[in-house]
């Protein structure tokens, strides 16, 4: 098909580093910096943060450290986030073959994503919508430092029920497909009371209470709510691995942004 492209990088020298050895050493130091409950179980999906690296790196490398006992096995990755620039209705798959970073091509997974695109009340192209998107970007090297082969289905969410593109997703991801979804939480509060919100929200998560996810404070509420009605059918449980604000890694406490890494085993 015509349309179908490569996505270059948006947000590389932005929110990531361009030069590809200081990303790969980058990533490779908040990942080898993260340290994981002990018997973990075999990890499913996780939650990660999409800000620029130096502020949430450190929290992204814990998600991404679980992914790697996986590595040998992941098939393709349904990459969840929201849509920050453009509206959308339903969920937005693009029309891209890879997506491009510095580290190189990562395959879209073409067969699966026009499948998806057979059911139209939850699935566009809306390739607009991904052009300029850093949430899922920024997400792709860290995967690509920890597994050694994988697709992605690239995912940005709209104006949908979660709950019902989790009811469409159980039948598709597989025994060996991974689900990651993009999220950070509270945007601009003074420390002390973004953390309040946070742990007010991530306690909502891990307790499995849908509604107050989505009526919270993180960008990416809708995926995350789409994760957690996955996780109540498929018998996943969610662990936090870490949690801090912009105000604890690169930035000042007065207006802070809130990150958090979770997984799901099952």
């Amino acid at each position: 098909m015509s349309e179908i492209s490569v996505r270059p990088p948006a947000v590389a020298g932005q929110f990531y580093p361009s030069n590809p050895d200081r990303l790969r050493r980058e990533i490779a130091r908040y990942i080898d910096q993260a340290s994981l409950p002990a018997g973990l179980g075999t990890v499913r999906a996780v939650i990660a943060p999409h800000a620029g690296t130096v502020y949430s790196g450190p929290t992204a490398g814990y998600a991404f450290k679980a992914l790697k006992q996986v590595a040998d096995g992941a098939g393709t990755v349904f990459l969840l986030g929201p849509a920050h620039r453009v509206a959308v209705d339903g969920v937005a798959l693009g029309s891209y073959r890879a997506f491009r970073t510095p580290l190189g091509d990562v395959p879209v997974d073409v067969e699966r994503v026009s499948d998806m695109l057979e059911h139209p009340a939850l699935y566009s192209r809306s390739p607009g919508a991904h052009d300029f998107e850093h949430c899922l970007e920024v997400e792709v090297p860290f995967l690509q430092m920890v597994l050694s082969d994988f697709r992605l289905v690239p995912m940005l969410f709209g104006r949908v029920d979660p709950k019902q593109v989790a009811l469409d997703l159980v039948d598709r991801v597989g025994q060996g497909d991974l689900v990651v979804v993009s999220s950070d939480l509270s945007h601009f509060y003074p420390y002390d009371a973004a953390r309040r919100l946070d742990q007010g929200f991530l306690n909502a998560l891990l307790e499995g209470d849908e509604r107050n996810v989505e009526a919270g404070e993180a960008c990416g509420r809708a995926p995350v709510a789409t994760l957690m009605k996955m996780a109540e059918r498929l018998d996943w449980e969610p662990h936090l691995l870490d949690y801090r604000t912009s105000g604890d890694t690169a930035g000042d406490r007065s207006r802070v942004v809130g990150y958090a890494s979770v997984a799901y085993t099952g």
